[in-house]
């Protein structure tokens, strides 16, 4: 799904851990195939610092409203559960931005700036 949905891919070394660390997760399912067509998933540390990371929809099903609800649901989640003072973050690339920003998301600069290193093996 990552591929498809224009993520990059990962290996099955590298998703079995990143699946079992996430702290939630939400996909959505397509009723009449079976087939799961969005997702998303929240990383951190339980206490103060959340991630949103992983937010995909397969191209076919983009447009409807379904990231929105997978994105809400993640933040329901968040609010629900942690405890209050949560610093919720993601990386939001150019596509993803105004669906962030109806959520309250905004840009961090220059107050911080996100940085990656990316392992290149």
């Amino acid at each position: 799904m990552r591929e498809e949905s224009g993520l990059t891919p990962k290996r099955p070394d590298q998703a079995g851990p990143a699946l079992a660390g996430g702290w939630a997760a939400c996909h959505v399912v397509h009723e009449a195939t079976g087939e799961t067509v969005a997702m998303g998933r929240v990383i951190g540390d339980g206490g103060w610092y959340f991630h949103v990371v992983d937010m995909a929809v397969l191209p076919d099903h983009q447009r409807r409203g379904l990231g929105d609800l997978v994105l809400s649901h993640l933040l329901d989640v968040i609010a629900a559960d942690a405890p209050p003072g949560a610093y919720v973050s993601l990386m939001a690339d150019p596509l993803g931005r105004r669906l962030y920003e109806r959520h309250g998301f905004v840009d961090s600069a220059p107050r911080s700036v996100g940085m990656v290193l990316e392992d290149e093996r």
